[in-house]
């Protein structure tokens, strides 16, 4: 599995050239990354300044950790009312015992 993303550091001190004057195209070119990539983070970076509306990183960062644990807890009631398919199956009811809800 490669590398995920860039330093913060990288993208702090590429934000800081562009707030200098340097322009997206000439620090996409001489850093070799997209210019889209900087205009996401300078957009991020207004974001968490509270310049622009939006989800803050550290508000992105608690949601994705919210959605992993509820796909987490999704896949455990899926496994429990499996678990309990297959105990029904293999263990018929009593006679003369009620159904259960």
């Amino acid at each position: 599995m490669g590398r995920r993303g860039y330093p913060p550091e990288f993208r702090r001190k590429v934000l800081d050239l562009l707030e200098a004057g340097r322009t997206a195209t000439e620090l996409a070119c001489d850093l070799d990354i997209s210019t889209q990539t900087i205009y996401n983070w300078r957009r991020q970076d207004r974001i968490d300044r509270g310049l622009e509306p939006g989800l803050t990183s550290g508000e992105k960062a608690e949601l994705a950790a919210a959605k992993r644990r509820i796909a987490e807890l999704e896949a455990e009631l899926h496994a429990t009312r499996r678990a309990i398919e297959l105990v029904r199956e293999a263990a018929p009811p009593k006679v003369g015992s009620r159904p259960s809800r």
